[in-house]
């Protein structure tokens, strides 16, 4: 019973899990390990991958231990690859991970907020050849100026709203406007040029009528982000789709880079994943973010739709041939 009725906190959902379990949620320390830059190559097929089901144990791997802070407040040289990553929810929990990773890559990057002065204290003061900050909102669509997208290469969207509501629904911030319109009108605005676009959604989106998940599909969340999904597979941009379970860890409040830089999933470093919509667990948001930045470059992960948890043990870390065989694990299955 504890674990159906855990479902209710997986998507940052604004109740008390206390109320279900007496065992409170496990908040890890956390030091991200030093990440490298990796290159990457893509088709342009689309494939389905529907009714597949997966699921595969991580490659273990030694935990290295974090760079000097002081390595991380040097400034940026120009950036050794010529991507340009749009990261859409940038300030959110999984965004914030996933815009600190890239830097310390050195992977050129750009951010759509609604505040652009958000950045400056998320990640510091980065130089316009490292970081472009762009103010919009994909909520409207007059927002997405093409010149926005003018470079970019590559796209992740981390978007997101509690499940029920909330003070962050506040100002029409709610799963319709965030999880479907505002996909939509990303995705919409987007040039044919893209070459991959890596979406963030939720485990059980096909099984939103269902219970458990009916209950937490009471106010849409699960169908407005079956639906964001639904149309990014019939746009015709090249796409993978990491649906993800209860997020779990930090970050829970935001200071700057080197406090990012120093997260760590603690003890839950191994990753599971599946396909089919039939994953059900949990997954620290460092999983979601590496899995995102993974997926860029792993070729035969476009047109895929994969679930992902994570669990106590080591993991693949920024190793991108063991996310290879993770992700190719659960595609041959």
């Amino acid at each position: 019973m504890a674990s159906k009725l855990s479902l209710f906190n997986f998507i940052d959902i604004w109740i008390p899990i206390e109320k279900f379990s007496k065992t409170p949620p496990i908040i890890p320390n956390v030091v991200l390990p030093p990440l490298s830059s990796t290159g990457f190559c893509c088709t342009r097929s689309v494939a389905s991958t529907r009714g597949r089901v997966a699921v595969t144990h991580a490659v273990k791997e030694e935990v290295v231990q974090s760079t000097n802070l002081e390595d991380t407040q040097k400034p940026k040289s120009t950036p050794s690859t010529p991507k340009l990553v749009l990261v859409v929810g940038g300030t959110g929990g999984v965004g914030q991970l996933i815009v600190a990773s890239l830097l310390n890559r050195n992977i050129k990057s750009c951010l759509i907020i609604r505040d652009p002065s958000k950045a400056i204290s998320l990640f510091g003061k980065q130089d316009e050849d490292t970081l472009q900050v762009r103010k919009g909102d994909t909520r409207n669509p007059d927002d997405l100026d093409p010149a926005i997208f003018e470079r970019v290469t590559h796209v992740i969207c981390c978007t997101g709203t509690t499940a029920f509501p909330s003070k962050r629904w506040d100002g029409d911030n709610t799963p319709e406007r965030v999880d479907w319109e505002g996909v939509r009108n990303l995705v919409s605005a987007l040039p044919p040029s893209v070459e991959r676009f890596v979406l963030v959604s939720s485990v059980g989106v096909t099984k939103y009528n269902e219970l458990p998940w009916s209950i937490m599909n009471l106010f849409g969340v699960l169908k407005f982000k079956k639906m964001g999904e639904d149309f990014v597979c019939n746009s015709g941009l090249p796409f993978t789709i990491i649906r993800a379970g209860r997020l779990t860890d930090g970050p829970y409040t935001s200071y700057d880079l080197n406090t990012l830089l120093k997260a760590t999933a603690g003890q839950r470093r191994a990753v599971l994943i599946g396909q089919g919509d039939k994953l059900v667990g949990e997954v620290s948001r460092l999983v979601v973010a590496e899995a995102c930045i993974q997926a860029l470059d792993i070729e035969f992960t476009q047109g895929q739709i994969y679930e992902i948890n994570s669990v106590e043990g080591e993991g693949p870390g920024s190793d991108q041939e063991k996310w290879r065989d993770l992700f190719q694990a659960a595609k041959a299955q």
